[in-house]
């Protein structure tokens, strides 16, 4: 039996499924090593804390979110930070790219990206920016799918192991009109 893939925004109805599911993939995360924000050992108080403060941005229309559900079980989530400032309407900051790590190695992250991109041309937004572990595998995805440095922050997260880390700042600009494919 071939698995299916489905991306689509977060199910807002389904709020306590849905918790539970973000939660064991924040959790996942950070226990693999991700450089997602979060040190571990990470409670699920605070892991909820975040992820409910989250979808009350997505309610409020402040942040657009998708998930990717691997034959109807949430293996990867992306959302956007729309900018609400009127000098800033065209920009967003994409976060948490999350897949857990049996799912990884498949392609999801790059379908996630594809498809947060092309929801944030739906909103009228054609500049996005996001930063990463230099060094990670992250970084080599976000080039590899057209992402621009515009520089290294040195020092600027502390890792799983310890020791501070520097993050690498890239921005991607959109094509405007039907450009986009995938």
């Amino acid at each position: 039996m071939t698995e299916q893939l489905v991306i689509a925004p977060l199910d807002l109805n389904r709020s306590q499924e849905l918790l539970d599911a973000l939660d064991t993939l924040l959790r996942d995360a950070v226990e693999s090593g991700a450089s997602v924000g979060f040190l571990p050992p990470l409670e699920m108080e605070e892991s909820r804390a975040y992820w409910q403060e989250t979808l009350d941005e997505v309610a409020a229309g402040t942040r657009l979110a998708l998930g990717a559900r691997l034959d109807n079980q949430l293996v990867g989530t992306v959302h956007l930070a729309l900018a609400t400032k009127p000098n800033g309407r065209h920009r967003a900051e994409v976060q948490k790219l999350l897949v857990h790590t049996s799912a990884r190695r498949r392609g999801i992250a790059q379908r996630l990206l594809g498809a947060i991109e092309r929801a944030a041309l739906e909103s009228g937004r054609t500049l996005l920016i996001l930063d990463t572990e230099q060094g990670s595998d992250a970084e080599r995805l976000y080039r590899r799918v057209g992402y621009t440095e515009a520089g290294v922050i040195p020092r600027f997260a502390a890792t799983t192991a310890g020791p501070l880390t520097a993050t690498i700042v890239f921005y991607k600009e959109l094509p405007s009109g039907n450009e986009m494919s995938g």
